[in-house]
């Protein structure tokens, strides 16, 4: 399968999930990651859902790392250049709807990607060693590079991995992905 493909066929999967079945779902995949080796760290980065993309809710997560009293830091995007900015989340963090709709940090402390510790990469699918599809416009590919050597980048996804997946010596491997079930360690 193409990654074109992959992406068409993993957009109808989510498409198919009911509001309560991406809550169920998405509380299950955060208490797995409780699981994960990654708690010793202090700079988390989190994705927040698109509504309209029918992502993993990753409000159970805020709470988790908020209640481990982790820093939690958020993406700014930008379309003009296909490059990121990372706010640290505070009490004062207003977060707004871009006009791509995603929930966006308005203004904060920046944050640089060789001080993100753990990377929770939104995606769409992945495959058994790591390698992920998103929506195609390398956003995470060119963040994830930026990060430091000893980053760990976990994937979430409600569905299992794919067999294989086509990638590219530019892509970005996961080190794990968490579905509601399972965890994957590559």
């Amino acid at each position: 399968m193409t990654k074109e493909t992959l992406r068409q066929h993993y957009k109808s999967l989510r498409a198919s999930l009911d509001t309560e079945a991406v809550a169920d779902q998405s509380l299950a995949i955060a208490n797995q990651v409780l699981q994960l080796p990654i708690w010793e760290y202090t700079n988390y980065h989190v994705f927040l859902p698109i509504e309209n993309k029918v992502e993993v809710d990753t409000s159970y997560l805020l709470s988790v790392l908020q209640g481990k009293d982790k820093s939690v830091i958020l993406s700014k995007s930008n379309f003009d250049t296909h490059t990121m900015q990372h706010i640290l989340l505070q009490e004062n963090t207003r977060i707004a709807i871009s006009k791509f709709g995603i929930p966006e940090p308005q203004q904060g402390v920046e944050i640089l990607a060789p001080s993100i510790d753990v990377v929770f990469v939104p995606l769409l699918a992945f495959d058994k060693k790591g390698h992920r599809v998103g929506y195609g416009k390398g956003f995470y590919d060119r963040f994830l590079k930026q990060c430091a050597p000893e980053a760990r980048f976990v994937g979430l996804s409600f569905f299992a991995p794919e067999n294989k997946i086509p990638s590219a010596s530019h892509d970005i491997a996961l080190n794990y992905c968490v579905t509601p079930k399972n965890t994957y360690t590559f």
